[in-house]
C-alpha cells in the first residue's frame, strides 16, 4: 500500500475500497463546486460509482502505471490527487486533482502536488511531470504556477465539459528544473 506523510496536519494515502462512502460524500457535499471544471462529477450518482472509481485506481496501481491518493487533512479526506498514467519509457506522467470546496484556500493542494512532484522524481525517477488545467481555471492554474512548473502552451478544445468544450493550459516540469541546487 501506499502512505506518505506531506506534514503533521496532511498524508496521501492509496484509495481503498472502504473509502468510497467518504469519498462519495465529499463529492455530492462538493457536487456543483466540482461541476464547473470536472467532467466525471454527473457520472458518479452513488457510492457504487466512488466503488468503481476506487477499483479502477487500485488496478491502476497493481500494474504500476500511477495511482490515485486521498488526501488526509486534519484526520478528514479533503479531496483526491494522482498520477494519471506513467510513461515508463519516457520516464514522464502528469498530475491530476481535486479538492472538496470545504478544503479550499488553504495550500492543501500546493502541498499535495509537491509532494508529488517529489514522489515522482525522487522515488520513481521520472524526468518531466505535466499538469493541465483549463484556461478559466484560475485555482486549478495556480498550482503549477507556483511550484514553478512552466507555461508551455495550450490546446485548443482539449475537453468536453457537459456541453462546451474548454482550453487546457499545458503545465510542464523537468528533474533539472526541481533539483537545482
Amino acid at each position: 500500500m501506499f502512505y506518505y506523510s506531506v506534514s503533521d496536519e496532511m498524508q496521501l494515502k492509496l484509495l481503498e475500497l472502504r473509502d468510497a462512502e467518504e469519498i462519495f460524500a465529499l463529492t455530492d457535499m462538493s457536487r456543483s463546486y466540482l461541476r464547473e471544471w470536472l467532467p466525471w462529477v454527473d457520472a458518479t450518482r452513488t457510492v457504487e460509482d466512488s466503488k468503481a472509481f476506487i477499483q479502477s485506481t487500485l488496478q491502476q496501481f497493481a500494474t504500476n502505471s500511477g495511482f490515485q491518493a486521498g488526501i488526509i487533512y486534519k484526520g478528514e479526506l479533503a479531496g483526491v490527487v494522482g498520477f494519471h498514467d506513467i510513461h515508463w519509457t519516457n520516464k514522464s506522467t502528469s498530475i491530476g486533482y481535486w479538492l472538496g470546496e470545504g478544503f479550499q484556500g488553504q495550500g492543501i493542494m500546493t502541498s499535495a502536488c509537491r509532494a508529488m512532484v517529489n514522489i515522482a522524481i525522487q522515488e520513481y525517477e521520472l524526468n518531466r511531470i505535466e499538469i493541465r488545467a483549463a484556461v478559466g481555471n484560475r485555482k486549478s492554474r495556480a498550482i503549477p504556477e507556483r511550484l514553478g512548473f512552466r507555461q508551455e502552451g495550450t490546446c485548443r478544445q482539449a475537453e468536453w465539459l457537459y456541453d462546451h468544450y474548454v482550453d487546457h493550459v499545458v503545465y510542464g516540469l523537468l528533474k533539472e528544473d526541481w533539483c537545482r541546487p
